[in-house]
Formats: structure tokens, C-alpha cells, sequence
């Protein structure tokens, strides 16, 4: 059985007929999920949902790209969120130079605040990196206590170089559906110089369709599927290893 470590439930795409959706994961073997929150309100929606199914679970946080208008009140709503016995993970937290809707001074403020409260109540990060490798690499690794990192890499597309130097953090590496199109070569490479004890897979639904289903919209928690197939041959074992070894890396990291 597998785990979708990183989906947006909360989206309207998925949000409104999130019942099917946990069904035909069911369906499909996966049997975990994590949904995912980028500010109060999201986040506060992806617990509502996590309270209603057993098999999900919900990550409250700012995403860099809406943090430009993040104040302390909403601050103070994402740490209510994260003491809810369901939220597993802070985030999804950051840095993204691709788009210019947050200034990265304060991206970078923000993203700190959420690494000290990593550390103080002992959740991992869920961290999204855009166009901003070797800036990010550096402030986790001036951020880390003891030379170490709780976190995840989400749908990382990085180097070998700069997951290496995430792993030597303590991190997880997440790949979702781009691994599978067919110019990710490279990506692909990366995959499978991952560890298998920090590896993890993920749709980030409803974005990132894998293939064959790049022009199905929107992506939902069954199609993790493909990419464990895509994964699984990289790695040359069987789905079902596969399975095991990245379901097991999610309960560890999550703590579930």
C-alpha cells in the first residue's frame, strides 16, 4: 500500500468531491495521504478533511509565493493548527524565485519562522524549492541544529549535488509526477541516487499529472501509481518493494 505524501485536498478541484477521491485512492492501493496546507485558511481546511478520513493526514503552513500579506495574527493560526493531533507536518514552507508575489527577504523571514518551530515542536518541514537550489541548500544548512534537518524535499527537481547535500542534513527526497515525463532523464538519475531509507513519492495533486496522464486534469491521490511504477523501475525492484520502502519512510518521518 502506498502514501501520497503531499496533496492538496483542500483545492476546490478536489475539495468538493473529496469522498470519491479517497475511495479511488483506497482502490488504487494508496492507503495514506497527507494533505497539505499553504496558508490559515487552506490549512485549516486540510485538517477538517484529515478529522473526516482516518487515512488522512494534514500539514499546516505558509507557502512562499502568499506570504507577502502573512501577518502574526495568521502566524498565530498556523501554530493553533499545528497542535492538532492530526497535523503531522509543518508546511508547505519555502523559497521561490519563479514567481514574484512574495519579495524573497521576506520569504526568507518566513521560511525561518517555520524552521525555529520545526525544531520547537519537533515536526518535519515540508519544503518547496523553485528556482532558488543553491539559496535554499544554504539557509537549511545555516538553520541546522546539530547538523540536521526534519524534513522533506517535495517534488524536488534539484541536482544530485544539492539532494546529496539535503541527505547529509538527515532530509527526505519526494518525487512527484515530473519524474515520469519523458525529458525528466536527469531527474530520473537523481532518483536513483537516493538512499532507499529517505526516498518518498507524491502527486502533489491536483497538479503535476504523471504519466501516461499528463493531460488529465487535475492529478488526484490514485494516479501515485504511475509514479511508483516509474520509481520502482528506476530503483530496478517491484512495485510492491517499492510500496513497503516508501510507505514505511513516510510513517518514520511523519511520525504515524
Amino acid at each position: 500500500m502506498y502514501f501520497d505524501t503531499h496533496c492538496h485536498l483542500d483545492n476546490q478541484q478536489l475539495s468538493s468531491v473529496v469522498e470519491d477521491i479517497v475511495s479511488r485512492a483506497a482502490s488504487a492501493g494508496v492507503s495514506r495521504m497527507t494533505a497539505i496546507g499553504t496558508d490559515v485558511k487552506t490549512s485549516r481546511r486540510c485538517v477538517e478533511i484529515a478529522e473526516q478520513f482516518d487515512q488522512v493526514y494534514a500539514a499546516a503552513g505558509i507557502h512562499p509565493t502568499v506570504c507577502q500579506n502573512f501577518t502574526e495574527d495568521d502566524w498565530r493560526g498556523i501554530v493553533e493548527l499545528i497542535q492538532h493531533p492530526q497535523v503531522v507536518a509543518i508546511g508547505e514552507t519555502g523559497l521561490d524565485l519563479h514567481w514574484d508575489t512574495s519579495t524573497f527577504e521576506v520569504q526568507k523571514q518566513w521560511f525561518q519562522r517555520h524552521i525555529d518551530l520545526s525544531f520547537e515542536k519537533e515536526l518535519p518541514l515540508v519544503i518547496h524549492m523553485r528556482d532558488c537550489e543553491s539559496e535554499i541548500v544554504e539557509m537549511l544548512e545555516g538553520s541546522a541544529i546539530d547538523g540536521r534537518i526534519n524534513g522533506i524535499m517535495h517534488s524536488f527537481t534539484g541536482s544530485v549535488e544539492s539532494a546529496q547535500r539535503c541527505l547529509a542534513l538527515g532530509m527526505y527526497i519526494s518525487f512527484a509526477g515530473m519524474v515520469t515525463f519523458k525529458k525528466s532523464d536527469d531527474l530520473r538519475s537523481v532518483a536513483a541516487a537516493i538512499p532507499d531509507d529517505r526516498l518518498l513519492i507524491e502527486t502533489d495533486a491536483p497538479y503535476l499529472s504523471p504519466h501516461p496522464l499528463r493531460s488529465k486534469r487535475p492529478n488526484e491521490p490514485s494516479y501515485l501509481i504511475h509514479t511508483a511504477a516509474c520509481l520502482a523501475d528506476v530503483k530496478n525492484i517491484s512495485p510492491e518493494e517499492l510500496a513497503d520502502i516508501t510507505t514505511g519512510n513516510a510513517r518514520r518521518v511523519f511520525r504515524c
